[in-house]
């Protein structure tokens, strides 16, 4: 792409789906995406380690606003499991700790990693972006410093398996928001006896979109601003799971004003209280999220959060 030709974001802004290489952090992946789009309204939906491949979803112009919505998402991913080996890290860049040598049979592997199915409790590794006493873990560790978080709920929708040798596993797993591969790696490994690290991760899918609608970051350097403009997916796909609502003028002008809609005078059934609504106007289409609330005359709609001005 010419230097200076920037492709034209839609008013709700959008979502790239980038097939990030190995090597590159999130945050390298972001400032690509801006320069790209020509915008500093950029983030991703959730960090991939410099080590992983695969899906990133990155929001630019006004679907930034989206981001603390996506934490709910699951995600799936295709690990490498190295048995016997383990690291300070967790994954095979780290500093190697113990190399037993010790592997594990096909059977034992997939008995180890079933059991983790559900949800339990998991200790994330050290070398991550977590904050403990205001400070990243990472960040303590790399000063020499040694500190343990606190073990927290995550969720292992489904795991399967494939033995590569007896010490080579490839692990095929969807898990909940917050989970750490290489912490379920090293898990396998304990359950095993003979220690683990990840030795590899792609992932195949998050917030909805899966590998096979990213773009690599040659493609993207390769395509003109329009051929980038039709990459970016629309904001209101983060969403499609959730009720759409379509307001005439009227409500709509009193929606962007702030005021919340009683559901009652738009006809419709009220969900529970809580419950997320996708806002689109008669001829504008997407425009915001909406939430319900019980008020004294009634369940209503009310602006959660604006994408389109």
């Amino acid at each position: 792409m010419e230097t200076g030709e920037y492709p034209a974001l839609p008013p709700a802004g959008g979502v790239l789906i980038f097939d990030k290489p190995s090597g590159m952090s999130s945050h390298a992946a972001v400032n690509l995406a801006r320069r790209l789009f020509g915008t500093k309204q950029a983030g991703h939906t959730g960090t991939l380690d410099p080590l992983a491949t695969g899906v990133l979803c990155i929001l630019v112009g006004r679907a930034v606003k989206a981001s603390e919505y996506t934490l709910s998402h699951p995600k799936t991913y295709r690990a490498e499991v190295r048995l016997g080996t383990v690291t300070d890290t967790d994954d095979i860049t780290g500093t190697v700790l113990a190399d037993t040598g010790a592997g594990a049979s096909e059977e034992a592997f997939r008995a180890a990693a079933g059991s983790l199915l559900g949800t339990t409790y998991q200790v994330p590794p050290q070398y991550s972006a977590l904050k403990v006493d205001g400070r990243r873990m990472y960040e303590i560790a790399r000063s020499g410093g040694s500190v343990e978080a606190e073990a927290r709920p995550v969720t292992v929708s489904s795991i399967t398996c494939r033995a590569n040798g007896p010490r080579d596993f490839t692990l095929w797993c969807t898990v909940s928001s917050g989970t750490y591969v290489r912490s379920l790696c090293r898990d396998i490994g304990k359950l095993l006896g003979t220690g683990a690290c990840m030795a590899g991760l792609r992932r195949l899918s998050a917030c909805g979109f899966d590998i096979t609608q990213a773009s690599t970051r040659e493609a993207l350097e390769e395509s003109d601003a329009a051929a980038l403009g039709a990459l970016l997916r629309p904001t209101e796909d983060l969403f499609r799971g959730l009720p759409e609502v379509t307001l005439p003028p009227f409500f709509e002008r009193l929606f962007r004003s702030g005021c919340e809609i009683y559901l009652r005078k738009l006809g419709i059934p009220a969900p529970p209280d809580g419950a997320f609504l996708r806002i689109r106007g008669g001829g504008c289409g997407f425009f915001a999220l909406g939430s319900v609330h019980t008020y004294d005359d009634g369940p209503a709609v009310k602006p959660e959060k604006l994408f389109a001005l």
